[in-house]
């Protein structure tokens, strides 16, 4: 079956589509609608029951309404004022934690599905793969076929969890990490195997359930890429709620019994549990693209290389999103897909900043921007740093957070943020503040004039600022 209307493209033959991108996350909604906001003619390919990709119904979106539902019903965050024994509910069930997931996943889709169709982006449900550079055949599932072709593709398929091929996966007693909307109950006991974003996400969250959970990690450290000391702090807040770190320690075998299983370390250590859960980074979902007939081959992790204006080896298809690699967050995927849409409709526009916030939605969150103390410290850029404690803020003490932490690494030279680092309730919104001082060009003094609302954690940045301003003027004074 072929589409009845047609545009005509740079090349001067008449394509189904300026643009046709392959998969609804992020990247993919953003690239589609930035292509139909441009007046062009947008078509997006994706599995009916898939609508918002993975992000919408397995990833970012679930996980993190997840970890709400645990905060909640845990009632982890009123502990401090409340007693070690206080939560909403006694006896939590998945059904407890899934029914405010299945919710907000619905209204998702409802919204994505709303905005596609108010830009006119024509939705093709179904799985698709390359015929050739410029045609895509769509499966939808029920034997129907459908050759679409466009002048520019985008690829967005985004990526699924990787799975060791000696693990024997059965969707109840060892998972992945979307197994984890599947599991029947909480269990008392877990085992994590891989300390990055999203296993130490889970296991906080599994943690402050009062699962029992062990984390297995081959490294020495865990999200190295993060600033040391907010690591540390991490660390100790979950070593509170149990959790076991087997760091520098590698699992061997897991032997799946009935009532749980046991996890065989390299080291010969033994541990026991309901469930094991595998964090073993992502796998690009590029197998079934058949991505050689588009003249186009991806690495041995699924991911497809582009270039700054996230082109790939054959100019008119481009790809953006997790399928990419790194960064491979919901935020930056959203603007690769927009400004992969300008490109390819020939539109001014201007590079990806390469200063972006990361966000850690563990209990409780990470979040920064910028260098860490160690890079400064590597490149040898002098800087000076200023703290601020939640327990020092009024605002802090209402909210019962008296663990929380901002952190500024500023230049004594020229007083420019070098990098803002975040540990506590709210990081992930605090953050923006010292993205958008760094992203003007502004210095700390910005923040030390700066009024803000009283009680707030904003202030945490005022308190921060004199902190290191502070020092540095006592470096100056004893220097003069």
């Amino acid at each position: 079956m072929a589409l009845a209307s047609a545009v005509k493209g740079q090349t001067g033959r008449v394509r189904d589509f300026d643009v046709l991108v392959l998969g609804s996350g992020p990247g993919g909604q953003k690239a589609a609608i930035a292509t139909a906001k441009l007046g062009r003619k947008a078509a997006v390919v994706e599995r009916r029951d898939m609508v918002g990709g993975v992000c919408i119904q397995t990833g970012t979106i679930p996980s993190k309404t997840l970890r709400e539902a645990v905060l909640y019903l845990t009632g982890l965050n009123q502990r401090e004022m409340y007693g070690a024994s206080y939560q909403v509910k006694e006896d939590i069930t998945v059904s407890d934690l899934l029914a405010r997931t299945n919710h907000v996943i619905g209204r998702e889709v409802e919204v994505i599905r709303s905005q596609l169709t108010r830009n006119h982006v024509a939705m093709l449900p179904g799985m698709g793969h390359f015929v050739d550079d410029h045609t895509v055949e769509v499966v939808d599932g029920t034997g129907r076929e459908m050759t679409v072709t466009a002048e520019n593709i985008v690829i967005a398929t985004g990526t699924t969890p990787a799975r060791p091929a000696t693990v024997d996966f059965d969707g109840k007693t060892i998972i992945d990490s979307d197994g984890i909307l599947a599991l029947e109950r909480v269990p008392q006991s877990m085992i994590v195997v891989g300390a990055g974003v999203i296993g130490i996400e889970y296991a906080s969250m599994f943690a402050a359930l009062g699962t029992k959970v062990t984390v297995v990690e081959s490294r020495e450290r865990m999200l190295e890429f993060c600033d040391g000391e907010v690591v540390e702090a991490l660390k100790y807040h979950l070593r509170d709620l149990a959790v076991t770190f087997r760091f520098r320690e590698t699992v061997a075998a897991v032997e799946r019994h009935e009532r749980g299983a046991i996890a065989v370390l390299e080291s010969g250590k033994k541990i026991p549990a309901e469930v094991v859960m595998y964090s073993a980074g992502r796998q690009g979902m590029t197998g079934t693209l058949q991505l050689d007939k588009a003249g186009l081959a991806a690495d041995k992790r699924g991911r497809i290389e582009v270039d700054e204006h996230f082109r790939t080896s054959v100019p008119h298809i481009y790809a953006v999103g997790d399928v990419i690699g790194f960064p491979a967050l919901a935020a930056t995927s959203m603007e690769q897909g927009r400004l992969a849409a300008y490109h390819a409709c020939g539109e001014p526009v201007q590079a990806m900043s390469t200063l972006q916030p990361i966000g850690i939605y563990t209990i409780p969150e990470i979040s920064f921007i910028g260098r860490t103390e160690d890079q400064l410290t590597n490149e040898r850029v002098p800087f000076e740093v200023g703290v601020s404690r939640y327990r020092e803020l009024a605002r802090g003490q209402i909210i019962g957070d008296s663990y929380g932490v901002l952190k500024l690494l500023v230049s004594p030279e020229d007083r420019s943020l070098l990098g803002v680092h975040v540990f506590g309730t709210g990081a992930t919104e605090l953050i923006h503040i010292g993205q958008a001082v760094m992203g003007c060009g502004g210095t700390v003094d910005y923040l030390v004039d700066a009024v803000f609302n009283y009680p707030t954690l904003a202030e945490s940045y005022k308190v921060a600022a004199l902190d290191a301003m502070n020092k540095i003027r006592q470096i100056e004074r004893l220097s003069s």
